[in-house]
C-alpha cells in the first residue's frame, strides 16, 4: 500500500508517517514502478504498536528501543523493562508535580474567594511575587 493508503488505514497524517520513517520507526517495504514508497501489511501492526506505546506514555526514543527488542536487535527483555521503569519514574515525578500545582491552584482559588471583592486579588499579588493583602478574616 502507498503512504496515503497506510495513513488512512491507521488514521494518522502522511507527515507523521514520514517523521516515523525518518526516525527509523517505520520502513517501507520498497518502491513501486512510479518510485512511490510502498508498505506491507506489517506496517499497519507496527504503527498500531507505536501509537499504543505512545498512548501508554512512552516517548519515541523509548519506542525505538522497544521496537529494537521486538525486531530482534537486542537480546534481553531487561532492556525493555528498564525503558518502562524509567518512563514510570518520569510519570510518577510528573504526578507529584501536578499534585503540587493542584494544591497551589486550590489555595489561590480559595484566597480569591476570601478577598471579598474589595478590589485586591491575592492570586494576582502572589503571581507578582508580592505578599497577598491581608483579608479581614485572617
Amino acid at each position: 500500500m502507498t503512504i496515503g493508503e497506510l495513513a488512512r488505514k491507521v488514521g494518522v497524517p502522511h507527515s507523521t508517517l514520514r517523521y516515523y520513517e525518518r526516525r527509523g520507526l517505520l520502513r517501507p517495504a520498497g518502491r513501486n514502478a512510479s518510485n512511490y514508497r510502498v508498505y506491507g501489511p506489517d506496517a499497519v501492526s507496527r504503527l498500531q504498536f507505536v501509537r499504543a506505546a505512545q498512548s501508554s506514555g512512552l516517548s519515541l526514543e523509548d519506542i525505538d528501543t522497544v521496537l529494537a527488542f521486538a525486531d530482534g536487535e537486542v537480546a534481553a527483555c531487561a532492556e525493555v523493562q528498564s525503558v518502562i521503569e524509567s518512563r514510570l519514574e518520569h510519570v510518577q515525578r510528573q504526578v507529584r508535580e501536578l499534585r503540587e500545582v493542584k494544591r497551589t491552584l486550590e489555595r489561590l482559588r480559595e484566597s480569591c474567594g476570601e478577598s471579598g471583592g474589595d478590589g485586591g486579588c491575592p492570586a494576582i499579588e502572589e503571581f507578582k511575587g508580592q505578599p497577598a493583602p491581608k483579608t479581614p478574616n485572617t
